[in-house]
């Protein structure tokens, strides 16, 4: 799912489960299809991902910036190609190594303030479009080794923000390991990292709601590819995601990395999003995907030393879409 406290790690998108495959076990009578990673490599995928969040609120700091943004619209429009490089690993341990080629990138943005020393997401974004990522993809999902980000992005933020689809990859451990058929319902919990506030919480729930034809959520401006034709089948998953903190609310919740600062961080922060998924039976890439989400902070960060204090008052409201445009092996002459 995407929501705003993890568009610092993802764009509004799943992204994850493109790079994961959805294999059909054994016949049985349950019908039940397992998640399985299947990467061949010479095999290439494309997809459109479009996103757009609004942000609004304020932030009180010492120093009273009178011409602070109170709000801000972005738009991202990109086309990413997916090669399959390797599937080895190494050292006895699986993982598949991937490189992503932003063949389009483009980002519009406004906001009711101008910072000139802020560079705009449009350049931001705008540099992505011809560059390439590699990275390798483990077992569990995990982004590890990326190569080529250093030289794209001013700084660590941005590049997190404009490569979160990256660390968006799902982990099939979330996923039954005896599969799932339609009707099921599972659920998974973990904790939210790299936040100003601790013990926040992102709990899931999803939901197989039924089998149907693919093309009905494919873009109707695509030809079926190779790997997605008008008889494939698609899963439609449901999930839903609700951020919470243990914990009572505005509580004191500072996280270590702040404790060493000398920082204390107090507030809440909840969020709540949703996505449906659809995907491929016969090859397990991800055909389409649309998301929603909403989040609100309000936290204050106080230095322990000083006293000096910053208050965030934040709601964010995003949505993304991602669309397969083709899915076929380079060996067989489609690029």
């Amino acid at each position: 799912m995407i929501l705003f406290s993890e568009i610092s790690k993802r764009l509004s998108c799943v992204l994850g489960t493109v790079l994961f495959c959805w294999g059909v076990s054994s016949p049985r009578a349950d019908r039940r299809v397992r998640l399985v990673p299947k990467y061949t490599p010479g095999t290439t995928l494309r997809y459109r991902i479009d996103s757009r969040s609004t942000t609004s609120g304020k932030i009180t700091t010492p120093i009273l910036n009178p011409e602070g943004a109170t709000g801000s619209t972005l738009n991202v429009h990109q086309q990413v190609r997916l090669d399959v490089l390797d599937s080895a690993g190494a050292n006895g341990k699986p993982a598949t190594r991937l490189r992503a080629t932003y063949e389009k990138s483009s980002a519009d943005s406004q906001s009711d303030a101008l910072d000139p020393a802020q560079i705009s997401p449009s350049a931001v974004y705008g540099r992505l479009e011809g560059r390439s990522v590699e990275f390798t993809l483990d077992p569990d999902g995990r982004i590890e080794n990326p190569k080529g980000v250093e030289n794209v992005f001013p700084d660590r933020a941005a590049a997190q923000s404009a490569l979160s689809w990256f660390s968006e990859v799902s982990s099939s451990s979330v996923f039954p390991v005896t599969g799932i058929e339609v009707g099921q319902k599972w659920k998974s919990e973990r904790p939210m990292e790299g936040t100003p506030l601790a013990d926040l919480i992102s709990r899931a729930e999803y939901t197989y709601l039924r089998d149907e034809p693919c093309h009905e959520e494919m873009d109707a401006t695509s030809a079926p590819s190779q790997a997605t034709s008008r008889q494939d089948t698609c899963a439609v998953i449901l999930t839903r995601i609700v951020i919470f903190r243990r914990g009572a609310p505005h509580s004191e919740a500072t996280p270590e990395d702040y404790l060493r600062n000398g920082l204390r961080v107090s507030g809440s922060w909840t969020g709540s999003g949703e996505s449906l998924d659809s995907i491929s039976l016969s090859t397990g890439f991800l055909v389409r995907s649309t998301e929603t989400s909403n989040e609100q902070m309000d936290y204050e960060i106080t230095s322990a030393a000083t006293g000096s204090k910053i208050h965030n008052q934040i709601h964010v409201q995003a949505e993304s879409e991602i669309g397969l445009i083709s899915a076929v092996p380079v060996a067989a002459g489609h690029e």
